[in-house]
């Protein structure tokens, strides 16, 4: 290999810009419009900027969330196990996905058992849906929950609620009561902090309006724009099925709706609202969509991401060492140089 001087090397990166400058000029689509840049007010950010915070009782040292997502894979125990690796490594906090296999058989618990690898400190999150919490409270069983909570060393219980999707699954739970009617007679039984979330359509203003004044430690947006669990079992489902239904899996609510409801609740709060933790999720595509509605929200919140982790997480620990690491450098960037209008 021909040996290159340092003349030869700044020559080769002035081609490269010159050449990247026609791709670039292409490629652009505007400046992004959310944020003011003030690339003269500070120099870079140092790596170990302190982007910590307390949330759910515990600190994390960035504002990022592993949301729920697989827990009926055969990937299952891989993926969890590099997710709490990762999540110990950078100070992250987690959310299990469905752990309803836990509540029929145990055979699956090794899938997961990640408290020991996420260590004592940072939040740990199992999941249910909402069907399946009224099936048990129904049944008087409520007591599982605790008891798998328990086996996990868990700091609380993620509730998904998912009608469309249920709905729309041939295999399907059907949901009789109200999910806030559930929800509040859960709240009233159990002594663990509940997260509640969406699977990937939001909800409307009366919803979240409702939501707030549960007992709930946080609120996962779940909006619409990213990962869409009512569409991906459309996908599971007939041709009839898939055609006669494909346009109630584009109804939703957008991150920005949801944010300007819960500004909107929270600044006329009068005492009623008794969840003022937010964890921004939904089409969150890189560190700029989260820290752009991390700005504009009026209560402590984390941004969450699930397809961005899972694609990395099914590489390997390394590729997904290198993501996070990437975000969270971002994060110090956003933080130095851009303000949200």
């Amino acid at each position: 290999m021909e040996e290159k001087t340092p003349g030869t090397i700044k020559a080769d990166r002035k081609q490269d810009h010159i050449d990247l400058a026609f791709k670039a000029d292409m490629a652009n689509k505007g400046p992004d419009d959310r944020f003011y840049y003030e690339p003269m007010m500070a120099g870079h950010p140092p790596v170990d900027l302190d982007l910590s915070l307390t949330f759910l009782g515990k600190t994390l040292n960035a504002p990022l969330w592993v949301s729920s997502m697989t827990g009926g894979t055969e990937m299952a125990y891989t993926i969890n196990r590099r997710l709490a690796q990762s999540c110990a490594k950078f100070g992250l906090g987690m959310g299990l996905g469905s752990c309803r296999p836990l509540l029929e058989s145990l055979d699956r618990i090794k899938d997961f058992d990640v408290r020991d690898i996420i260590g004592p400190d940072l939040p740990l999150y199992a999941n249910l849906g909402i069907a399946q919490i009224e099936y048990m409270l129904d049944q008087g069983s409520v007591d599982e929950i605790q008891t798998m909570i328990d086996r996990l060393k868990a700091d609380g219980l993620v509730v998904h609620i998912n009608p469309l999707q249920e709905w729309l699954q041939p295999e399907g739970d059907f949901i009789v009561n109200s999910p806030i009617d559930t929800l509040d007679r859960l709240l009233d039984i159990v002594s663990f902090p509940v997260i509640v979330k969406e699977v990937g359509q939001g909800m409307g203003p009366n919803s979240i309006a409702a939501i707030l004044k549960l007992p709930i430690s946080a609120l996962e947006l779940a909006a619409h724009g990213g990962t869409n669990f009512s569409k991906l079992e459309l996908l599971r489902s007939t041709g009839l099925q898939r055609e006669v239904f494909e346009p109630v899996s584009r109804i939703g609510h957008t991150v920005g709706e949801m944010v300007t409801w819960i500004n909107e609740l929270t600044d006329q709060d009068e005492g009623d609202i008794l969840c003022k933790q937010i964890i921004i999720s939904g089409g969150i595509r890189d560190f700029l969509d989260g820290y752009y509605w991390m700005q504009k929200l009026n209560v402590p919140s984390v941004y969450g991401q699930a397809s961005g982790f899972l694609k990395y997480a099914a590489e390997s620990q390394d590729a997904l060492d290198d993501y996070i690491r990437s975000q969270i450098r971002g994060l110090q960037l956003a933080q130095y140089y851009l303000k949200a209008k």
